[in-house]
């Protein structure tokens, strides 16, 4: 097994039900008693919350599934509720969050694809085919989940471990964190070490109180999250005093009204359940993003050649206008990522570095999506010192601006702009979608050349027969920000927010149509 070339395929389908979290946080935080309060409409944000492993066995089934078929995603469904019950039964006190809702939609899929054109004997025909795919896919889960009520509690006392580790290790954990997390950008397998800091990293249970009050002064607060062992030992009516070690109020007290079922895990999940010491793992993103590459862009254009910049400015504003307001940077960072590899390292040792001020300045913040100015403003009623976390922003965005500079005139780096002359400069094509879906296709050498098309939010993600045809001059003519090869088969190709759009229209192009007339740069 090409075990690059499955991560990818597994980060691309999380993305589908993260895609889920922004509708989730908005409802949620919209309908607070601080921003609308409107109780059912942070009930139905809530409910998104409350079922996420529901919505990743199923996002994450039709995903790793060959043709995105409804099959796979009630396929796991089924796998998820069966692993999960089954779990429960041989140990009540299992909670598998975010995790058993992957390992079932891997199942799940893996099912689809296996048994989805299965022909059964003529008296079972009726189950035959897509029909027997969510059957198998319960069997499997049912073994899965007798394996995770033995192994889970060893697993999930070594995942709070690992909290507690990186949690003890301070600075450096941040760092290495948040460095890990850029690095693994160009190859796509951020999103796997995402899901276990954000979605698995530490447990908290929700407590509902009244009268709480930090330091003397009354807070207007409803509920905090708690650790289950604080948690159970708890009484309704009694007053309690809440610590929290990472946050700026680290002690709260107040009158337990209710200690509810609902738990949570990792650092965002932790961070909307109303854990004071939650979001150590995203405050620093909006340093980096609202800020630090917007600074690296402007760096970019006075750097080019005067005669160029009209030429690249364009490019280099809607990128980082994209990066500031919804934290997507993958169409800023592949804009310098193969042109100056170590201005990229220096951009990761920067994003660690703003996790761990961020953190040193005692601000915490959360986002349902990524470290944009939506996500920014939506939950800054909810943040630790955001206007804090602002002001560091603005300097994040004179160090990269600073940085960047310095760098690439003292290094002669090729940002856009200055690259050799013989090389095409990475632009926005003026082309329709649907042409330059051909144009794609038949610069990757065709759909003969093209075993497997797919997209994640700003990549095509591609297995081929034969990647030596694929010309990566054509494809950076045509818009590419950049190409990846991960292993002999498989490829990427950054195209921005219209990957999705393209890898459907290649997809709608018939294996017959005749691409000869399709004109390349």
């Amino acid at each position: 097994m090409n075990i690059l070339g499955y991560a990818q395929r597994l980060g691309k389908a999380l993305m589908l039900p993260i895609a889920v979290l922004p509708i989730a946080g908005l409802l949620l935080r919209l309908g607070q008693g601080d921003v609308l309060d409107i109780p059912f409409m942070a009930q139905a944000g809530g409910a998104i919350f409350g079922n996420l492993a529901l919505i990743f066995a199923i996002g994450i089934a039709i995903g790793l599934s060959k043709d995105g078929h409804g099959a796979a995603g009630l396929a796991g469904a089924v796998a998820y509720l069966v692993s999960n019950a089954t779990a429960q039964t041989i140990n009540a006190d299992i909670n598998t969050a975010a995790f058993g809702g992957i390992l079932a939609g891997i199942v799940a899929g893996h099912s689809y694809n296996a048994f989805n054109s299965t022909r059964l004997p003529e008296w079972l025909a009726f189950f035959s085919g897509k029909r027997l795919v969510p059957i198998m896919a319960g069997l499997f889960a049912l073994l899965l989940g007798y394996v995770l009520g033995l192994v889970w509690p060893t697993i999930q006392t070594g995942l709070d471990a690992l909290a507690q580790g990186v949690t003890a290790a301070g600075s450096f954990g941040q760092f290495a964190y948040g460095f890990l997390n850029r690095m693994l950008i160009p190859i796509g397998l951020h999103h796997i070490v995402n899901n276990i800091f954000w979605f698995n990293l530490g447990t908290c249970q929700e407590v509902l109180i009244t009268g709480a009050q930090a330091a003397g002064q009354a807070l207007e607060l409803s509920k905090v999250c708690v650790s289950p062992e604080v948690a159970s030992t708890l009484v309704a009516g009694q007053q309690h005093t809440f610590e929290f070690a990472n946050s700026v109020t680290p002690e709260i007290v107040a009158t337990v009204k209710e200690v509810t079922e609902t738990v949570a895990s990792g650092d965002l999940f932790r961070f909307f359940a109303g854990d004071k010491g939650a979001g150590v793992f995203m405050n620093g993103f909006f340093m980096v993003m609202m800020f630090g590459l917007p600074g690296a862009a402007l760096a970019m254009f006075f750097a080019a050649p005067a005669d160029k910049r009209a030429q690249v400015g364009g490019a280099l504003f809607s990128v980082a206008f994209c990066a500031f307001l919804t934290g997507v940077t993958e169409p800023m960072e592949f804009m310098f990522v193969f042109l100056a590899p170590v201005l990229y390292a220096v951009h990761a040792a920067l994003t660690g570095l703003a996790l761990v001020v961020a953190n040193m300045f005692g601000t915490l913040h959360g986002f349902t999506f990524s470290g944009g100015a939506i996500d920014f403003f939506l939950n800054f009623g909810i943040a630790t010192k955001p206007l804090v976390l602002g002001a560091l922003g603005l300097t994040w965005f004179a160090l990269y601006f600073v940085i960047f500079s310095v760098a690439i005139r003292a290094f002669n780096l090729k940002t856009p702009g200055r690259e050799d002359d013989d090389l095409p400069v990475s632009k926005e094509s003026n082309a329709d979608s649907s042409d330059l879906a051909k144009q794609y296709l038949k610069a990757l050498g065709g759909h003969g050349n093209l075993k497997s098309i797919d997209a994640c939010i700003t990549r095509l993600r591609l297995s081929l027969n034969d990647v030596s045809v694929v010309d990566e001059r054509v494809l950076k003519a045509l818009g590419a920000k950049g190409v990846v090869k991960l292993g002999e088969n498989n490829l990427q190709v950054i195209l921005g927010p219209l990957a999705e759009i393209v890898a459907g229209e290649m997809k709608d192009i018939g294996p017959g149509e005749d691409l000869s007339a399709v004109k390349l740069p």
